[in-house]
Order: C-alpha cells, then structure tokens, then sequence
C-alpha cells in the first residue's frame, strides 16, 4: 500500500478523567506523550491529523491539521473515524485509506500500516484492525474512505456506538503483534500507567 494514498488521524477527543489532566501533554523520555505517536505515524502515512475537540490552539505547535468531531455531543470513538474519514474525503480525495491511532498509545508499531494494508489485500478484507496477544484494539485500524457514508448512516440514524457493531458487519482483516517484551499498543490512561511507559522507554528502546 502506497503511504501517499493513506491519511493518518490521532484520535485525542476522549476527556482524560482517569489520567486528571489532558494526557497528550503529559511528558514521556522528555517529549509530550502525543509526539511519541505522531513520530511513529508520520512515517507510514501521506499526512497526518489530530482528532480532537475543544481550543484546536493548544495543537498548534504541533499540528498543521486540527480537526473536531464533526457529530456534536459525546459519540466516541466512532465519532472521530467518521470525522478523519469526511476530512480526507474533502481535503485528500486521492487518499483511499485513513489509520486511526490513539493518542496515548505512545509505542503503536512502525510496520502498522504495511501490516494492515497487506492483510486486507490477502484476505480481501474491507478493512483491517490490530491485536496484541489476541486482544483486539478496535480503534486502531485502517478504515476505507468509501465507507465514510455508510459510517455516517450507521452513527446518526442507526444510533451505533460501539465500534465492533460497526465493524461486525464487513470482512475485517485482523493483525496480532505479540505482546512481549512489551505491548505495542500499551495505552497510558493513568498516572502509574506513565510510569509503567518509561520503563519501556528506558529498558526496550522500542
């Protein structure tokens, strides 16, 4: 899969309760948690944007592309796939795929898009999601552009929330990573969390 025709989107719309503060800025290995994401999928993607709502200025050192749920009122996940997916649409209209990573996963894999993309061709998927030892991680996937009307449909006169809901009814191709020596889709969402993510930093390098 040609990087070009892939749009990168950061989802950072959730309300941190259980961290207390916005965790994209929290410090990790000296870098904002956020950068550590957005290092890794730069390199896989044409271009890159940041899902997330509220005063889009507190991104500006960091992002070019700010984009707010398009679907007012607390949808989810599914809320900001949707949005990544109409953005590229509009903005990017030779970009056919859109990956979708959490911000607070600071160590997704470098090969992520390649994976996906491969086992969606393989497997002649509509689409692809990963999982580590198993474990599935819905939101991080690669989602096609064609589908944004149908996800559109889906949200706002099927009132779907969840997002295997969603997915459950397209062929989805599904790529495990192993979970040692560290989850790659380790998600900090507490304060022992960071914690628990400097150690990997320091000890593993990944």
């Amino acid at each position: 899969m040609n990087k070009i025709e892939v749009v990168g989107c950061i989802l950072a719309g959730g309300l941190s309760r259980r961290m207390g503060v916005e965790k994209a800025f929290i410090p990790l290995g000296g870098e904002p948690l956020i950068q550590h994401v957005m290092s890794r999928l730069d390199r896989q993607v044409g271009r890159t944007i940041l899902n997330a709502n509220g005063d889009a200025g507190r991104f500006n050192s960091i992002f070019q592309d700010i984009v707010p749920d398009s679907i007012v009122g607390a949808v989810g996940p599914l809320a900001g796939v949707l949005t990544s997916l109409e953005w590229t649409r509009e903005n990017v209209p030779y970009a056919n795929w859109v990956v979708t990573v959490a911000c607070d996963s600071p160590f997704i894999p470098r090969d992520l898009v390649d994976r996906m993309g491969a086992a969606i061709e393989a497997e002649g998927a509509d689409m692809a999601r990963s999982a580590s030892g198993g474990r599935r991680h819905p939101v991080c996937a690669l989602w096609p552009v064609r589908l944004v009307d149908e996800l559109h449909d889906a949200i706002l006169k099927e009132d779907i929330r969840k997002v295997d809901m969603w997915t459950e009814r397209y062929k989805v191709a599904e790529v495990d990573y192993p979970k040692e020596p560290y989850d790659p889709f380790f998600n900090a969402n507490t304060p022992d969390d960071i914690v628990k993510a400097q150690k990997i930093l320091l000890n593993h390098q990944p």
